[in-house]
Parts: structure tokens; C-alpha cells; sequence
């Protein structure tokens, strides 16, 4: 077996190494999709605590972030994702209002989704 790896290697060295290059990226991208897949089966519907950003509490709760954004009366984000606290503070409001109206805003668009999904 090792010689005819050996003897591939040998006459075809670029597209034996285009193949390992092919078989390792494919592998690291399987791993993370897992990781990832594993990762969020286990987090779905988390309770929204003041360190979260909103897109994480979006792909949470599975619903539009930018949804939440307009019912809550949140600006687009500019830049890098900010925690809830953070966007408290910018909106002059404690963190558990933040939250209690993004939870509000969460249950109409699940409520409104399930209310589309229900009419014929």
C-alpha cells in the first residue's frame, strides 16, 4: 500500500498534494459545520441575559434580527456587534427594559408567523 502511495506521489506530486489540500479543507469545514450544528441544537430559545449581542439572541429565538431591531426602535448596527448592555446604555434605558421589550417583540413575531402559517 505505502509503495503505491509512494510511487503516486512520485510521478504526480501536485495533484497528490492538491488532493490532501482538498480532504483537509473538507474536513475542517465538516468539523466546524458540526461543531456549529451541535452548538445551536443545544442553545435554541436561551434566556436573554445582558452579555448576549441582538443577532445572537436572533439566531436563538430564530427570527430576523433586523425585525427585532425595528420593533424594539433599535438603530442598524454600525460597526462591530454590541451586548445588550451596551445598546441599553446607548438607548438611556436599564438593560431589563431592553430586554422585557425585546421579549415582547420576539412573542408578536412568533405569534404573527404562527398566525400566517395557520390562515389557509
Amino acid at each position: 500500500m505505502f509503495s503505491t502511495a509512494f510511487a503516486l506521489w512520485r510521478r504526480h506530486r501536485i495533484l497528490v498534494s492538491a488532493f490532501v489540500l482538498a480532504a483537509a479543507l473538507t474536513l475542517f469545514f465538516a468539523g466546524r459545520f458540526t461543531v456549529q450544528a451541535v452548538y445551536w441544537a443545544n442553545h435554541r430559545d436561551e434566556s436573554i441575559t445582558p452579555w448576549m449581542t441582538l443577532g445572537y439572541v436572533a439566531h436563538s429565538w430564530q427570527v430576523p434580527a433586523r425585525e427585532i431591531e425595528a420593533r424594539v426602535g433599535l438603530p442598524p448596527p454600525d460597526g462591530h456587534p454590541q451586548p445588550l448592555v451596551e445598546l441599553a446604555g446607548q438607548q438611556h434605558v436599564p438593560v431589563a427594559e431592553l430586554i422585557d421589550r425585546i421579549e415582547a417583540a420576539i412573542a408578536a413575531i412568533r405569534a404573527e408567523e404562527a398566525a400566517g402559517k395557520a390562515a389557509p
